[in-house]
C-alpha cells in the first residue's frame, strides 16, 4: 500500500514538473502582449481570358514565368478577323461612292428644280399677259367693237398660259420631291459610311484583343489552354498570381482582435522556413465575427467570437523576392498587441540574402 502510495505521488510530481516545463514553453513560443494564428500565405488570382471566340494560336510563356502587366502572353487565329475587316473596308468604300453619287443627283435635282421655278415665272408672266388681254376682248366684246373670233381666239389663249402655269407649278413640286428623295440616298449612304466605320472599329478592337496582355505583374500559374484549341468567348487561357497582395489571413478571438490596429506590425512565420521571420503589416480586421455561437450573453461566450485578420507583406519585399515569393505555404502570424512592447528576439525580422 504505501508502495502504491509512493508510485502515486511520484506520478503526480512529474506530471506537475510536466506541466510546468510546457507553460514555461508555452510562455517562450507565445510572448506577452502578443497574439497568433494560424494561416496561410494568399495571393489573388487572375484569369487571362479571351474576349471573343476563336482558335488559340500560340502561348508565349510557360507555368513559374514571371510577367510584367502589359506583358504579351498569348495570340490568338485573327484570319477570320482579317477577312471580315477586309470586308467592311470594301462596304465602306462603296458606301462613301454612294454618298458622293447621291450628292451630285441631289445638285442635279436642286438644278432641274431652279429650272422650273423659273419656268413658272414665265408661265405666271405669259397668263397675267392673257389675261389682260381677255379682259380687254371681253370690255371690247361687250361694246361691239371686237369681233367673235378674236374675243374667242384671247379666251383660248388665257386657259392655255393657265394650263401652262398649272403644268410648270406641278414641275417645280415634282423637282423639289425629287431633290427631297434625293437628300434622302445621300442620308442612307451617309449611314452606310457610318455603319461600315462601326463594324471596322468593332474589327479592329477584336483584332486588338486577339494578343492577351497580362493584367497585372505576377507569376504563371496555370496554362488552362494550348494552342490549336478552339475558344468560346470568355475561354480561359492562363491563370496568373498577383503577388502584389501576398498576405495571410488567421482568426483572432476577440479580446485580442479588438486590440489590432489597421497598420499595425506583424510578423509570419512559415513552416517550410521556420528559421526566417518574414515583416508585413495589419490590412484588415473583420468588422463582424466569424464563428458565432447561438448566444453571447455570458463573457465566456464573447470570448468566443473569432475575428478574420489579413496580414499583408510589403509589395516591395515581394518584388525583392519575387523568385522565391509562393502562395499557398502554411505558417503562423504574429501581432503585437501593445506597440510600446518591443518585438521579442525570436520574433525579430530575419530575410534570407537577396537573389
Amino acid at each position: 500500500m504505501r508502495q502504491r502510495l509512493t508510485l502515486v505521488i511520484a506520478l503526480a510530481v512529474a506530471v506537475g514538473a510536466g506541466g510546468a516545463l510546457w507553460l514555461r514553453q508555452r510562455s517562450r513560443e507565445r510572448p506577452p502582449a502578443f497574439a497568433s494564428g494560424n494561416g496561410r500565405l494568399e495571393a489573388v488570382a487572375v484569369d487571362v481570358a479571351t474576349r471573343s471566340a476563336g482558335r488559340l494560336l500560340r502561348v508565349e510563356v510557360q507555368e513559374g514565368d514571371a510577367v510584367q502587366a502589359g506583358q504579351v502572353v498569348a495570340r490568338m487565329d485573327t484570319a477570320s478577323l482579317q477577312a471580315q475587316l477586309l470586308e467592311a473596308r470594301a462596304e465602306l468604300e462603296r458606301a462613301r461612292t454612294q454618298v458622293a453619287t447621291g450628292r451630285s443627283l441631289v445638285e442635279q435635282r436642286r438644278a432641274q428644280q431652279r429650272a422650273a421655278e423659273q419656268v413658272i415665272e414665265q408661265r405666271q408672266a405669259e397668263r397675267d399677259l392673257a389675261a389682260l388681254r381677255f379682259q380687254r376682248a371681253s370690255q371690247l366684246m361687250r361694246e361691239g367693237a371686237l369681233a367673235r373670233e378674236v374675243f374667242d381666239t384671247d379666251r383660248s389663249r388665257l386657259a392655255a398660259a393657265e394650263a401652262a402655269l398649272s403644268q410648270a407649278r406641278a414641275d417645280a413640286a415634282a423637282g423639289s420631291a425629287a431633290v427631297q428623295a434625293a437628300a434622302g440616298e445621300v442620308r442612307a449612304a451617309q449611314a452606310a459610311v457610318e455603319a461600315a466605320q462601326a463594324r471596322i472599329q468593332r474589327l479592329q478592337s477584336d483584332i486588338d484583343e486577339t494578343v492577351l496582355t497580362a493584367p497585372v505583374s505576377g507569376r504563371v500559374q496555370i496554362r488552362i489552354a494550348e494552342p490549336g484549341e478552339v475558344l468560346a468567348a470568355g475561354g480561359r487561357v492562363l491563370n496568373l498570381l498577383d503577388l502584389s497582395d501576398l498576405h495571410m489571413t488567421f482568426f483572432l478571438p476577440t479580446r485580442e482582435a479588438g486590440r489590432l490596429r489597421l497598420g499595425s506590425e506583424a510578423r509570419l512565420i512559415l513552416d517550410a522556413a521556420p528559421d526566417l521571420v518574414i515583416p508585413a503589416r495589419i490590412t484588415y480586421v473583420a468588422s463582424g465575427s466569424q464563428f458565432t455561437p447561438r448566444t453571447v450573453e455570458t463573457r465566456s461566450e464573447r470570448e468566443k467570437l473569432m475575428f478574420r485578420v489579413k496580414a499583408q507583406v510589403d509589395p516591395q519585399l515581394v518584388r525583392r523576392y519575387a523568385s522565391a515569393a509562393k502562395s499557398g505555404l502554411p505558417g503562423v502570424a504574429w501581432v503585437r498587441l501593445d506597440p510600446a512592447v518591443p518585438w521579442p528576439r525570436q520574433l525579430q525580422v530575419r530575410l534570407p540574402p537577396a537573389p
